[in-house]
This record gives C-alpha cells, sequence and structure tokens, in this order.
C-alpha cells in the first residue's frame, strides 16, 4: 500500500513539474512578438480562442466588448485619460499617437503578455480597445476583465 502511495506521488510531482515548465515556456515565449496593429485603419479581429476581447464591429458576443464612449469629454482628454488609466492598471505604452495605442501587461507569475490597443473613432466619438493574450488559448477571463476595469475607470473621470 505505501508503495503504491508512492508511485502516485512520484507520478503527480511529475506532472506537476511539467505543467509549470510548460507555463513558464509560454510565459517566454510570450514575451516576443507584439500588438497586431490596425487592419484596414480597424483593430484587428480576435483569434478563435477565448483569450481575447475586441470592441470593433463583427466579434462574436465571447469575444465583443463595449467601446469607451466620450461623447460628453473632449477628445484630447479622452484620449490623455486613456493612457494615464493604461498605466495606473499596469500597463506599458509601446506605442502612441494620436489615434492608436500600443500597450503591454504582464502576468505576475509567468511573466505571460497581453497587448491592449486602443483605436480613436473621432467621428462617433468613442475608443476601441482590444485586449489579448500573445500565447495559450484560455485567459480565465483577465483581458475582459482588465477592459471592464478601463471601461470603469474611464467613465469615473
Amino acid at each position: 500500500m505505501k508503495k503504491t502511495f508512492r508511485i502516485i506521488v512520484a507520478i503527480i510531482a511529475i506532472l506537476a513539474a511539467v505543467v509549470l515548465v510548460r507555463f513558464a515556456m509560454l510565459g517566454h515565449s510570450s514575451k516576443t512578438g507584439g500588438a497586431p496593429g490596425l487592419v484596414s485603419g480597424s483593430l484587428a479581429p480576435c483569434p478563435d480562442k477565448p483569450n481575447c476581447v475586441s470592441s470593433e464591429s463583427g466579434e462574436d458576443a465571447a469575444h465583443s466588448i463595449a467601446p469607451l464612449d466620450y461623447s460628453g469629454a473632449l477628445t484630447e482628454k479622452a484620449w490623455g485619460d486613456i493612457l494615464q488609466i493604461i498605466k495606473e492598471l499596469g500597463g506599458e505604452i509601446r506605442v502612441a499617437n494620436d489615434k492608436y495605442i500600443a500597450a503591454t501587461f504582464s502576468s505576475s507569475l509567468f511573466g505571460f503578455i497581453d497587448d491592449v490597443e486602443c483605436r480613436l473613432d473621432t467621428s462617433q466619438k468613442r475608443i476601441h480597445i482590444r485586449s489579448a493574450s500573445r500565447v495559450g488559448h484560455s485567459d480565465l477571463g483577465v483581458n475582459r476583465k482588465r477592459v471592464e476595469a478601463m471601461n470603469r475607470s474611464f467613465n469615473q473621470k
């Protein structure tokens, strides 16, 4: 009985080590690459994985999230607010111009990198946003929660 228990414990330990190594490798590989950028003037569509949300039209319900509406504010203030919110939430701005922002967020445990992109739509007075993991399949809702937090902060300013 003790021998069987030791074998089971050893198998569980080996499986746990394999999983940890795999996550560490994914975390490392997420450090390469970058945000997809604009595609024909819009944010890139989400891949067919649950680790991305976007406010651009054409997204299915699982990937769709509301854009940031700034109809009651000046464009310059709204754009400055979103830059500030990204930094306050721990993001690192990689690209910022008058119509596009690309930022990265890093998870604390394995260092997974997520890309957050914003596109200014002055005609609709909206800021479209896309948040996506660079690697893996599921993000356990992290990108959706991040954009929802950005939206709450934006609406409080």
